[in-house]
């Protein structure tokens, strides 16, 4: 019995269809989204064998979110959820078409290719948050640190897999058939989207009181609710800290070259390594989604992250260096599912899209800034020093937010304000449509 709570909670799977058919589309999304990943890249290179233009790809891809998260989730909240999110699958499945066409017929111009990318992320930019807001409707809140977990695994699995996948595809059948493949598995996610049960969306009280307003007022008043609720700021600042000070991605081939004899295949294995700590600590799961304070774990997986890496870069063999990378991957894991019950149960159903749209940002922003601090200290410094420092800074921020915020220390399942418990009360009564008992690209 210990051993099967200790694995990861499959419940949301059984007791609701709606989540199940959700999470299944969105898993098989997830590969075809990791091999067109590949693909662009790959195909940039062949036509420039540029950085440059390899960089443009990333930029494609960030500023989307970035510029339009907070616009779009404003959206998510006053329009009809399930649609919305329906037609922003729909445009990314037209924009892998898009790129599947021009990878067969060939002769397109980089800088068309880089575009498709660009229009497909602002679809990306509001379907993120859209996607956010169903697991507090299709899920009792005892269950969203489960759920999430889960979405977890299946994004774990895509990274892992994925790419695999994409370079045995290129190798075979070539740049083309990589998008199709992506555009093909938009149809287990517009399945899962298009079976959902009606979503609740802001009420006639909420719009009365400000909270689904459009515009630039929405979106202050989204900012105002992140700024004003203690758990949820501290959550997301916790986050923000972690990657933005101690983000190691960037210094893995300096650490190598300066620790490990410069090998590829040591190289490799990082990556490696903190996906199968993350996929890890997915699986058993049991052991933090059933503890009844999720901030105090949140925490708990922050420090061990910013320890993980100061001893991974105090490592001088490159088993312990490669074992503390497995214990980063895990701490990540755990923080991040952690997080995201936290901020899933203690937002408003009616700011649930422009929450979401903030975490994405965060999510995007954070590990872009902390892989470029890392950079500019090596630069000056060591690969070692970048990484020792960054990982005892995280470690001072995660202490600095827990003391300052004494609610999410506190924070346990299933309190909260009256206004964010709608949605998970709402579940239980949708739990017939959803297929059971009293829930990214």
């Amino acid at each position: 019995m210990g051993v099967r709570r200790a694995l990861i909670d499959v419940t949301p799977l059984r007791s609701s269809r709606a989540y199940r058919r959700l999470w299944g589309g969105q898993t098989l999304s997830g590969f075809g989204g990791q091999m067109t990943l590949v693909a662009v890249m790959f195909q940039v290179w062949q036509l420039t064998h540029s950085t440059v233009w390899s960089g443009a790809v990333a930029l494609a891809q960030a500023v989307p979110l970035i510029a339009l998260g907070l616009f779009a989730g404003a959206v998510v909240d006053r329009v009809d959820r399930r649609k919305f999110y329906v037609a922003m699958t729909a445009g990314q499945a037209v924009c892998s078409l898009a790129l599947a066409v021009q990878g067969f017929v060939g002769g397109v111009p980089v800088v068309g290719v880089v575009l498709l990318v660009a229009v497909q992320s602002c679809f990306v930019a509001g379907g993120g948050p859209a996607s956010k807001t169903f697991l507090p409707a299709l899920l009792p809140r005892e269950q969203l640190a489960a759920g999430l977990a889960l979405r977890r695994i299946s994004f774990q699995g895509a990274m892992l897999l994925g790419p695999a996948l994409a370079g045995l595809v290129l190798g075979g059948l070539g740049v083309g058939a990589c998008y199709a493949l992506d555009a093909l598995s938009f149809a287990g996610a517009l399945y899962g989207a298009l079976r959902l049960p009606p979503i609740p969306t802001a009420g006639e009280d909420e719009r009365e009181a400000g909270t689904a307003r459009s515009g630039l007022r929405a979106v202050r008043d989204g900012l105002a609710f992140l700024v004003h609720t203690p758990v949820i700021r501290g959550a997301l600042l916790t986050d923000l800290a972690t990657t933005v000070l101690s983000m190691p991605i960037s210094l893995f081939p300096l650490v190598n070259a300066e620790r490990f004899g410069d090998s590829p295949r040591t190289l490799g294995l990082f990556l490696s390594a903190v996906a199968v700590g993350g996929i890890g600590a997915s699986l058993f799961s049991g052991t933090f989604t059933r503890l009844p304070r999720p901030g105090l774990v949140m925490l708990g997986g922050s420090a061990g992250w910013g320890l993980a890496l100061t001893l991974f870069g105090l490592s001088p063999d490159r088993w312990l260096g490669l074992a503390c990378l497995v214990l980063t991957g895990a701490a990540d894991t755990v923080s991040v599912v952690s997080r995201g019950a936290i901020v899933q149960s203690q937002t408003p159903n009616a700011l649930l899209g422009r929450v979401g749209a903030a975490e994405q940002i965060v999510g995007q922003a954070g590990p872009d800034l902390g892989n470029m601090r890392g950079g500019m200290v090596a630069d000056m410094t060591s690969g070692t020093v970048a990484l020792v420092s960054g990982g005892l800074l995280c470690l001072v921020a995660v202490a600095v937010v827990g003391a300052v915020t004494p609610g999410l220390r506190r924070h346990a399942t299933g309190t909260g304000s009256a206004s964010a418990a709608g949605p998970a009360s709402t579940a239980g009564s949708a739990a017939p449509e959803g297929g059971g008992s009293p829930t990214l690209t």
